[in-house]
């Protein structure tokens, strides 16, 4: 009986989910990751930037299209995939009026962990390149080793109406929430969806009938992708909630969590992954005229859904004012931050935080500053007006933004 740890591998025991939920609000970092140094060149509105950073948490303040997301967006792609926008490679390069396509960039940072430093570095080194280097103390290796130096969690203004959009919007959000604890859950979800688009190019294919054989293959890549996909996601989910629970009245209202897919059910009631993996590929296999009917896929864990409710009220998210949805969705933020900044086997997360100070009300922004600093985490926030980090004056580094410049505020 084996249950997903926290690096991805199956060693933990299936009790361990049962195990009580920490009483202690506040606990510093074990494994403290933070930027000391950021450069970014032809990045976005960026021709040049350099910014030498004390660990502290960062807010960096400007108008509208200053250039304060793309600085966050930066950092964001040292981690493996496309970013908090979800931008293409060609996008984020440097473009002037009338440039076909941007320019070559590059982002490089320095990394400080317990007194040790590591320089990370990303970007294409030709116009149109079709992925971007990734290099480690000088060495390119593959993006899913980012992971090993730096975790994030991010909240971008496009996530405040997650709980009003489709689940597409949600799952994806919860699943950066648990790529943050099980780096693999990525590689798990990339093999699903490759693997699903061959599955649905066999089945609506004119013509021939698909090869049952090669069918099979693909469905049980998908059961087993599919299942691991599950656990990782009851896991999290289960860890949260915990979180959630043991850390008691605070100005961010209490959330119950649970997942609506079939397989995350499954996994979240107990079944072994094998179970899981068996059930899911006899249910593609029975699924093939139906999906060839629809045209997609309608059944595994891409169907899914995370489900908030606001404990207090007894009220989906969904039902709540905006200031409460927002307030929820940094709860569940700050309790995964809380989750990784204790795990020695990790480094801790870095925030982005993009315009959040955006629906919180004055005491919820200063309980917001206040988590960050007693978790010894750093944290990248952005808004327009500087007296919405008033309380976080003297505690954290602040630059103004604007025309791709960058300066220190007092």
């Amino acid at each position: 009986m084996r249950r997903l740890c926290e690096n991805g591998s199956r060693l933990v025991p299936k009790l361990t989910r049962f195990a009580p939920a920490s009483e202690t609000l506040y606990e510093p970092a074990v494994t403290a990751a933070a930027l000391s140094r950021l450069t970014l060149t032809n990045f976005r509105s960026y021709t040049q930037a350099d910014l030498v950073l004390d660990g502290r948490p960062v807010f960096l303040v400007g108008p509208n299209g200053a250039g304060k997301t793309n600085l966050l967006e930066a950092v964001s792609l040292f981690m493996p995939g496309r970013g908090l926008r979800g931008s293409s490679l060609a996008e984020v390069g440097r473009r002037l009026p009338g440039e076909a396509q941007g320019r070559a960039w590059s982002v490089a940072a320095v990394v400080s962990t317990k007194g040790e430093e590591t320089q990370l570095g990303t970007g294409v080194e030709s116009p149109g390149a079709s992925r971007r280097t990734v290099r480690i103390d000088g060495e390119t290796l593959p993006p899913g080793r980012l992971a090993d130096h730096l975790r994030q969690v991010w909240l971008t203004p496009a996530q405040d109406r997650l709980f009003l959009d489709g689940a597409t919007d949600r799952r994806r959000f919860f699943d950066r929430l648990v790529f943050a604890a099980i780096p693999r859950h990525a590689a798990h979800a990339q093999a699903y969806e490759r693997a699903q688009r061959e599955r649905m190019r066999l089945l609506t294919r004119e013509g021939a009938a698909p090869d049952a054989a090669w069918l099979d293959a693909l469905e049980a890549r998908l059961a087993e992708a599919g299942a691991l996909m599950a656990e990782a996601r009851a896991t999290t989910l289960w860890a949260l909630q915990s979180e959630i629970d043991g850390r008691g009245m605070r100005p961010f209202p209490q959330a119950k969590l649970s997942l609506t897919g079939e397989w995350e059910q499954m996994s979240a009631a107990g079944a072994e992954i094998a179970d899981i993996e068996a059930k899911l590929a006899r249910a593609l296999a029975q699924a093939r005229p139906r999906d060839a009917s629809a045209g997609r896929a309608l059944t595994g864990p891409h169907r899914g859904d995370l489900a908030v409710i606001h404990a207090e009220k007894d009220r989906p998210a969904a039902e709540c004012s905006t200031g409460e949805q927002k307030a929820l969705i940094l709860n569940l933020i700050l309790a995964q931050a809380a989750r990784l900044a204790r795990a020695a086997s990790a480094p801790s997360p870095i925030l982005l935080l993009d315009e959040v100070a955006a629906h919180l009300d004055r005491r919820r922004r200063a309980a917001l500053f206040d988590e960050i600093e007693a978790l010894g985490l750093q944290a990248f926030m952005t808004g327009t007006d500087a007296h919405l980090f008033d309380e976080l004056r003297n505690r954290a580094q602040g630059f103004a933004v604007e025309g791709a410049a960058l300066d220190p505020l007092d």
